[in-house]
């Protein structure tokens, strides 16, 4: 097997220090390094600390074409790819064309960027899994140390196995016994271990989400309250409200939003929770820093920021959403959290073009509240779901804009298509409409990609504050093999165990 040279090999941990060490595709690169061997590595609780932080940083600056950092997978790289596939964001170079225009194979950088980096993430949270009982054992750690620790790494492993479902598997919305992937919840860290991990089949989606929620309700029973730049069990709440949402389950939806009400809450500015750092609306994002970032070919504010504020630019915002009905003029949205120059609109959510040091904003309050929303609705609560809604829309809205109401919106239809629609806004160049798209097409709301504007087409501001037509291209039926993403050529040609099933298409 030409995956694999051990020459030199010693097991590898997560730790900080330890980056690009061990990898994977569902099958592990195990990379001849010099790396502290197991005997040592959770010998002391500064290096359990080390190994911990350092499976945040596999996932801050994963892999990408060997060494390149671009912020894969939740640096930066879940954003862009998220909201490259849908509409409401716009790609104005060839930089983000392939995801785009959806002209990705099993060979194309993107998606196996996400791929790999996705299983190297999660193979480095089950190596610091698996030596955490050790070290408690032991005496290195306490309980309450070891207890973090341990529901620190589930969440991690549940945030990246659903994120590789929503690019990777078809919705559990449309059939929960299709081909998920392979949910790994053993370490690789030595050669004879290799054929077990190969062996790991994709299973089912149904399958796939009742291991996401195992891990989770482990990971909240473990954690305490705590900061937004660490997994807390307010952080497994909110993702937990997420995956029920993707699972339709609209009771357990509503159950998630009650156990943090109080100790989160939107804020009532709309700016806050991207130029404050820590608010109530926090939740759990991915920090970056100026000695530590995804760099001007993969930050977030070098990627969606203005040029004429330093940054690289290339994505806008779509003149598709700028001008669409719902999104109205008076919604400060608008002015607050966008910019503009001759060519374009663009986010401002993501404001330091310098030392690209905003923190990626993976779960927010504001997102519970609107699955909360949607639940209810779902469920006929209509009353509560439009008072949610108008939690997070009327904020951004002078007293002047009547807030929404059931009858107002025509009735359960009514009151769902706004959610979706303030969803959109919300979230704008936050990455998460590719997931509604995913969840919505596979429920029969959707009907896959809808068209975009065409790449490179939009070339100055006219196509926003005029009626002047938009071209449009790039959509994607729900029934299309373009739907989900291929599996990665490298991934099946290099497991000679058990070669996992290619998506149809491919």
């Amino acid at each position: 097997m030409t995956k694999f040279s051990i020459n030199k090999f010693k097991l590898a941990i997560a730790g900080a220090a330890l980056m690009g060490a061990v990898s994977s595709c569902d099958v592990v690169d195990l990379t001849p390094a010099n790396l502290i061997p197991d005997q040592e590595a959770f010998a002391t609780p500064a290096r359990v600390e080390s190994a911990v932080l350092g499976v945040y940083e596999s996932a801050q600056r994963g892999f990408y074409l060997g060494s390149v950092q671009r912020g894969y997978p939740f640096g930066a790289a879940n954003v862009q790819q998220g909201d490259m596939r849908g509409e409401d964001m716009y790609n104005d170079q060839l930089f983000y064309e392939i995801t785009y225009v959806g002209a990705y194979n099993p060979q194309t950088a993107n998606n196996n960027g996400m791929w790999i980096s996705l299983y190297r993430m999660i193979n480095r949270a089950n190596i610091v899994l698996e030596g955490l009982d050790e070290a408690l054992s032991s005496g290195v750690l306490t309980q309450a140390q070891r207890d973090r620790y341990r529901g620190e790494m589930l969440f991690l492993r549940a945030l990246a196995h659903h994120e590789l479902l929503v690019h990777f598997a078809r919705p559990y919305s449309d059939n929960p016994a299709s081909p998920g992937v392979p949910y790994r919840t053993f370490a690789i860290n030595d050669v004879p271990k290799v054929p077990d991990g190969e062996a790991v089949g994709r299973g089912t989606v149904g399958e796939d989400y009742q291991q996401l929620l195992s891990d989770l309700d482990e990971a909240e029973s473990l954690l305490p309250n705590g900061a937004f730049s660490r997994a807390s069990k307010g952080a497994a709440i909110g993702l937990k409200s997420r995956v029920k949402l993707h699972m339709e389950d609209w009771a357990g939806v509503i159950a998630e939003h009650a156990k943090i009400t109080g100790q989160y809450a939107v804020t009532s500015s709309v700016t806050a929770p991207f130029l404050s750092g820590s608010t109530t609306d926090n939740v759990f994002s991915f920090i970056n820093t100026e000695a530590s970032n995804a760099g001007v070919n993969g930050a977030l504010a070098s990627m969606f920021g203005n040029p004429d504020l330093g940054a690289r630019g290339l994505v806008k915002i779509s003149p598709l959403i700028w001008r669409s009905e719902f999104w109205l003029a008076e919604d400060s949205r608008r002015t607050l959290l966008t910019t503009s120059n001759g060519t374009g609109v663009y986010t401002g959510k993501y404001p330091d073009a310098v030392t690209y040091s905003d923190p990626n904003p993976i779960l927010r309050f504001a997102e519970v509240v609107l699955n909360a929303a949607e639940a209810n609705a779902q469920l006929g609560n209509l009353d509560v779901a439009v008072t949610l809604l108008n939690s997070v829309r009327s904020r951004a809205l002078p007293a002047t804009v009547p807030a929404f109401t059931a009858a107002g919106l025509g009735g359960q239809e009514g009151v769902l298509d706004a959610i979706y629609k303030e969803r959109r806004i919300e979230f704008l160049a936050e990455g998460k409409r590719w997931a509604d798209i995913h969840r919505l097409s596979g429920a029969g709301v959707m009907n896959g990609v809808p068209a975009k504007a065409t790449s490179r087409s939009i070339t100055n501001i006219n196509f926003y504050n005029t009626d002047r037509a938009i071209p449009t291209d790039h959509s994607i039926l729900y029934t299309s093999n373009l739907f989900v993403w291929p599996i990665p050529l490298e991934e099946i040609q290099t497991n000679s165990t058990a070669p996992i099933e290619q998506n149809p298409g491919y």
